[in-house]
């Protein structure tokens, strides 16, 4: 009786694509330069290997296949933002599609996409609260000084602090001991 082990060995498996598709695939990402072109290969990759693993050819992808795709996005727990995105990836290819005339119409004109919510989730004090934070704590000059200092933003993250050299720094330091 023989055993086999388990692989980790990745396989590459070759998309059934013909010429037309690999033009259109080819022509789209050639738009895009840096990481906006490699975050679209990924999504037009993604999308590819889900057509073929449901065996639906590129440019015979159908509404219904769109939207299945994004459910299962969805379903495998991808955020709104990323599912929106492929899919506006997918729509923006189709519709270079058409425009090249590859293709009659797009098929992804009218796939609906996850609303995103565009109020940010951080749990950081933005720069008002910072400034207030340092007024409260004795560590800042009151808020109606007009010369208020950027540094309380870092943070917030969107600045670099002040080295441990700064005078600012020094005097922060020394007064909140």
């Amino acid at each position: 009786m023989s055993t086999t082990a388990p692989s980790t060995a990745v396989v590459l498996v070759e998309p059934d694509v013909n010429a037309r598709e690999r033009l259109a695939l080819a022509g789209f990402l050639a738009g895009y330069s840096g990481l906006t072109r490699d975050a679209y290969a990924l999504d037009l990759r993604q999308f590819l290997a889900w057509c073929t693993g449901h065996g639906t050819h590129l440019f015979a992808a159908r509404r219904a296949d769109i939207e299945c795709f994004g459910r299962d996005l969805e379903a495998k727990g991808r955020a709104r933002s990323t599912v929106s995105r492929r899919l506006c990836t997918v729509a923006g290819f189709y519709r270079y599609a058409v425009e090249e005339e590859l293709l009659d119409h797009s098929p992804a004109v009218h796939v609906r996409r996850p609303r995103v919510d565009y109020e940010s989730h951080a749990t950081a004090l933005d720069r008002n609260e910072v400034g207030a934070l340092l007024v409260a704590a004795g560590l800042g000059p009151p808020l109606s000084t007009p010369s208020f200092p950027c540094w309380p933003s870092t943070a917030c993250g969107s600045q670099k602090p002040p080295g441990p050299t700064s005078r600012r720094w020094a005097w922060s330091a020394a007064t909140a001991r």
